[in-house]
């Protein structure tokens, strides 16, 4: 069967770089788990889709796809009417319907705090990128995280333009509505608010709900037991689907 076991493909968010998905990385390999994390450009939902599209397609073999954050709307559009996708796994990501935006969903409930902890950079190809200031990083993104980790993740963190998060969700088919998906994601999630995961989660008939209580939204880094977790139970749940009745 070793054969058929799916690739793991991870896709960050905003505000964040591959190395967010280092635990989790280290819990599949442990369990002989093929990982590959993508480099997420974060300059546009069309532009950033049409890259993890080539990611999969490079891989030639059953995909389970894995975003966080913004990295939810990438997954929807990349794996819209894609066969080697046989699984998705919501990492506190976006979950959205055709037309939406991440700024439309994350204004969607009360809660988020992120508006107020961005910087504005203006871009040569035209508009603003945002990065979450440095000072307030931990607090609002990583609260959760040792503060020496959470230090370093200021730094490193990848900003992402003003046209990734207002670009509508283009495909007329996302992906969540073809293909089975799992969601993790905390209460205490400054970015994103939980009622808006919970309502992703619903909206796509979630196969399996993990709400961790007090996570913060870097969550694939505080909780990655949890994280590889829902990622191995949409692995074990393709596995069965091939397995005759």
């Amino acid at each position: 069967m070793s054969e058929s076991k799916p690739t793991v493909v991870l896709v960050h968010g905003a505000f964040a770089e591959s190395a967010s998905w280092s635990g989790v990385i280290a819990r599949l390999r442990e369990h002989d788990v093929k990982t590959v994390a993508a480099a997420n450009p974060l300059r546009s939902l069309s532009g950033d889709a049409a890259y993890v599209h080539d990611v999969i397609a490079a891989i030639g073999g059953p995909v389970i796809l894995v975003g966080h954050s913004y990295g939810g709307m990438v997954i929807t559009e990349a794996a819209a009417d894609n066969d080697a996708v046989v699984g998705l796994v919501y990492v506190a990501a976006f979950v959205p319907d055709t037309g939406q935006s991440a700024f439309e969903l994350s204004t969607s409930a009360p809660g988020s705090t992120l508006g107020a902890a961005l910087n504005a950079s203006p871009v040569a190809t035209g508009g603003n990128e945002f990065a979450i200031r440095q000072e307030v990083f931990a607090h609002q993104f990583a609260a959760d995280v040792a503060a020496d980790e959470a230090a370093v993740m200021a730094v490193t963190q990848r900003p992402v333009t003003e046209a990734a998060l207002s670009e509508p969700l283009p495909t007329a088919h996302p992906a969540w509505k073809s293909i089975p998906s799992w969601h993790v994601f905390g209460d205490a999630d400054l970015n994103i608010p939980v009622a808006v995961h919970r309502a992703g989660a619903a909206r796509a008939a979630s196969r399996g709900i993990t709400e961790i209580a007090g996570a913060s939204h870097a969550i694939s880094v505080s909780q990655p037991d949890a994280v590889a977790a829902t990622i191995a139970e949409a692995g074990k749940a393709y596995i069965a689907s091939l397995t005759p009745a």
